[in-house]
């Protein structure tokens, strides 16, 4: 059913004629966007200490290294491994830096930036999420390889703890996002 809402006040609520579900409220959607903003800000400032810190710590044939996400997604394409290192470096640096920067930009943008550019990042952000777990499953696989050979200890860096965060609170920022607000208009923009 298409409904007209009118412009409300704060504490005000728009519902729908026939079900009663709420369908506009402004005072959820600015607390929505503070805590969406709140959330990829904690990420990102956790993200530079999450990418440098070593990650994991590899023990073979009694030679120890450490080895951080930025250095390995490196050393991996600086050894021609192409396909793995460009999997973990878009995965894990370049789409996680580029959700938190998109969603911090619609949150804090809305009176900078037009619907169609915040429908734009939306659709990044939206998009960045289906990729974002891919290298935590190579990160597995190549664990597992590595210790069904016994060729290896690894255990698990400072670093682990500071990328697990980022994740965490990168999936809980794109959660608690309203897709609504971007297309809504506010009374300053009409």
């Amino acid at each position: 059913m298409i409904q007209r809402v009118p412009a409300l006040e704060r504490k005000e609520r728009a519902r729908c004629v026939r079900c009663r579900a709420v369908v506009r409220a402004p005072e959820r959607n600015a607390r929505s966007q503070a805590r969406t903003a709140a959330l990829a800000l904690a990420a990102l400032a956790l993200w530079p200490a999450a990418v440098t810190l070593p990650v994991m710590h590899i023990e073979r044939f009694g030679q120890a290294n450490d080895a951080s996400v930025w250095s390995g997604s490196i050393g991996l394409l600086g050894r021609g491994e192409w396909f793995v290192g460009g999997v973990v470096f878009v995965c894990s640096l370049l789409l996680p830096l580029l959700k938190l920067l998109a969603l911090l930009a619609i949150t804090g943008g809305r009176r900078f930036m037009q619907h169609r550019m915040r429908s734009l990042l939306y659709r990044l952000v939206d998009w960045t999420g289906r990729w974002g777990m891919l290298d935590v499953l190579l990160v597995a696989v190549v664990v597992a390889w590595v210790k069904l050979g016994d060729f290896a200890d690894v255990a698990p860096g400072p670093g682990a703890a500071a990328f697990t965060l980022v994740v965490l609170l990168s999936l809980v920022a794109g959660a608690t996002f309203d897709p609504h607000t971007v297309w809504e208009e506010t009374d300053t923009n009409r």
